[in-house]
Parts: C-alpha cells; sequence; structure tokens
C-alpha cells in the first residue's frame, strides 16, 4: 500500500454517511448537555487524525502489513467493524440509549485501533487511542 489508503478512504466514508443523515434528520442527537472541554477538544483531535491517517500513509510514520494475508485480514475484520458500525444505528434507531451510545462509539475506535495496529502506522494507532478516550467518555456522559 502506498501513500493513499483506498480501503481507509471508503471506511471513512462509510462512517460518516449514517453520522451525516443523523446530523440532518435529528438536530439533537449531538448537542451535549455534559460537555467537558478538554476532553471534546481530545475527541476531535483524536476523530481528524483518525480521519486522516486512515487515508494517507505518511512516509516513515507507517511500516505497512506485517504478516502474509494481513491485507485480507485487515479487509475481513474492518469489514465486520463496519457492519457492527451500520447495524447499530439500524438496530438502536432514535435516542441516545446507554447501549447504542457506547456501541457507536466503541466500534468505530476498534475500526482505527486494529487498523493502525495492522498498517503499523504509529499516528494512527495514537490517535486512535486518544480519539477512544474522548468519544467513549462524551458517549456515556450523554447517553439518557
Amino acid at each position: 500500500m502506498g501513500w493513499f489508503n483506498y480501503y481507509g478512504l471508503i471506511a471513512v466514508a462509510i462512517i460518516l454517511i449514517p453520522n451525516i443523515i443523523s446530523a440532518v434528520t435529528d438536530k439533537n442527537l449531538y448537542s451535549s448537555a455534559h460537555i467537558c472541554r478538554p476532553i471534546a477538544v481530545l475527541e476531535q483531535i483524536g476523530r481528524y487524525g483518525c480521519m486522516a491517517f486512515m487515508v494517507f500513509n505518511i512516509p516513515y510514520t507507517y511500516f505497512n502489513f506485517w504478516f502474509d494475508s494481513a491485507l485480507l485480514v485487515y479487509l475481513i475484520v474492518n469489514g465486520i467493524l463496519l457492519l457492527l458500525y451500520l447495524s447499530g444505528w439500524i438496530v438502536f434507531g432514535k435516542g441516545r440509549s446507554t447501549i447504542k451510545m457506547l456501541w457507536l462509539s466503541i466500534t468505530p475506535t476498534l475500526l482505527f485501533l486494529f487498523s493502525g495496529i495492522m498498517l503499523l502506522s504509529i499516528p494512527l494507532i495514537v490517535f486512535a487511542v486518544i480519539f477512544g478516550i474522548g468519544h467513549i467518555t462524551i458517549s456515556y456522559t450523554n447517553r439518557e
């Protein structure tokens, strides 16, 4: 895999689609009654870092797949995680139940972290951890 990761771009697009749809149809979903500013900043830094490093592989910061058939494992596991993420949007519907909020925050965190580990991408791993801490904390805090 070169400097541009087409598979990562597709994964990011798939994650963004239900978020954009829900932001347009349910304006109250993304309002936060209990927001801790430093955690929110961490979440945003992690989010945009993950999206960037899922798509762009900066030379000398990633070491590519590290075993035979790693691309296949990467595609299968990321496909499963994306299906789980999309199914969470469908199964849990509207609202902010604890299980929905955790499902929709843990699943993308796992996807970003797994992708970073499979590609041995140091920045993606770091940003995935930052994103996970921020996103899971905010999602849990803002549940119903």
